[in-house]
């Protein structure tokens, strides 16, 4: 069917349109942003490399007594989706008996509990369980993030559980992002998540993607790669990165196609997630390879540094290294590099 062309002046006006949608967007995203540069708040944080993070059965002792001997950055003992309903207060105690005999308070492997999600009616139950032992997780896992208000009555039951120890806890704390509203409002809900951070006993450190419920919010079946929820991945990147938060990539389900897995993996990485959901111990060492450094990158991180260095020392601020303008933020970027190599040769030699 033919079609008249457009004159140019009304194809000028939609693309100025375009533009300043598009323009009016973003900025929107950056007012909700803006509180990341909030300079306490970074001065609290400190990086703990999550490559991969294992989900480990909360009802299940002989996979958690399996985990202790796995080289792997973050495991999850699992109260949500990977027990039964009927197995919940198996897991709350079997947890809880775990941290309280366990040394879990090391940095490496970074021991983690995921509760299910305030929605479910169960999360209040499990914090009770969970955190009222003498040995607390250092990180808690926060399902099913949709809005801010789940993050308020999230804070307000830590605080009332902790009780006169909230003042002397800092729990990280990873939302999973898994809904339309959630990816929506995610800018609303991290800077909700820092606000919280000042007065209560958790910090917020990283957004997971929850691929699975996305797609049945959406009404839609997952590929392999996941191409379907693209731009959720994408936003929820972008997202992160502008709060300093991790960015963990969703679960690849089939976890006997290990080359399917390598290739998401390093696809992930390329597009800025930091880390990974895996579920069996055999993807643990692809995913964490491929949100590793190259040798290389190690040795211009190392020499970055040691510039900077020198030039702080006589009283220069950004220079010029290798023909790049450096500044603060390739300087994190290079300290970021080396605390994963760092991380990497810590396993090998474990």
């Amino acid at each position: 069917m033919f079609r008249m062309p457009l004159p140019m002046n009304v194809i000028g006006a939609r693309i100025m349109w375009s533009g300043s949608f598009i323009e009016a967007h973003c900025q929107r995203v950056l007012k909700h942003c803006r509180l990341y540069l909030h300079t306490d708040f970074h001065s609290k944080r400190f990086y703990t490399p999550r490559r991969a993070i294992l989900y480990v059965p909360g009802d299940d002792e002989r996979k958690i007594r399996k985990a202790l001997s796995l080289k792997v950055d973050c495991i999850a003992l699992d109260c949500e989706d990977g027990v039964a309903s009927n197995r919940k207060n198996v897991a709350r105690s079997t947890i809880r008996h775990f941290l309280d005999k366990e040394c879990v308070s090391q940095q490496f492997p970074e021991w983690t509990v995921r509760v299910n999600s305030v929605d479910s009616g169960m999360c209040e139950e499990d914090l009770r369980v969970i955190l009222t032992g003498p040995q607390k997780p250092p990180t808690l896992l926060l399902p099913k993030v949709d809005c801010i208000k789940q993050l308020q009555w999230f804070a307000d039951k830590l605080s009332v559980i902790i009780g006169d120890e909230r003042n002397k806890i800092k729990m990280n704390l990873i939302l999973f992002i898994e809904s339309a509203k959630g990816i929506m409002d995610l800018p609303k809900i991290c800077q909700k998540s820092i606000e919280l951070a000042e007065k209560s006993c958790f910090l917020p450190v990283a957004l997971v993607i929850g691929s699975d419920d996305l797609c049945a919010d959406l009404g839609i079946s997952r590929s392999d790669d996941g191409y379907e929820i693209l731009y959720a991945r994408q936003r929820l990147v972008l997202i992160a990165k502008a709060f300093s938060f991790q960015a963990v990539d969703m679960v690849d389900i089939n976890y006997k196609d290990l080359p399917a897995l390598k290739k998401h993996s390093i696809a992930g990485a390329r597009m800025g997630f930091t880390g990974k959901q895996v579920i069996h111990p055999n993807q643990v060492r692809i995913v964490q390879d491929a949100f590793s450094p190259t040798p290389e990158k190690v040795q211009w991180a190392t020499d970055l540094i040691a510039a900077f260095n020198e030039h702080q020392l006589k009283g220069k601020g950004a220079f010029v290294y290798k023909d790049s303008m450096i500044d603060m933020p390739l300087l994190r970027q290079a300290q970021h590099i080396i605390q994963l190599a760092k991380m990497d040769k810590h396993n090998m030699q474990q």
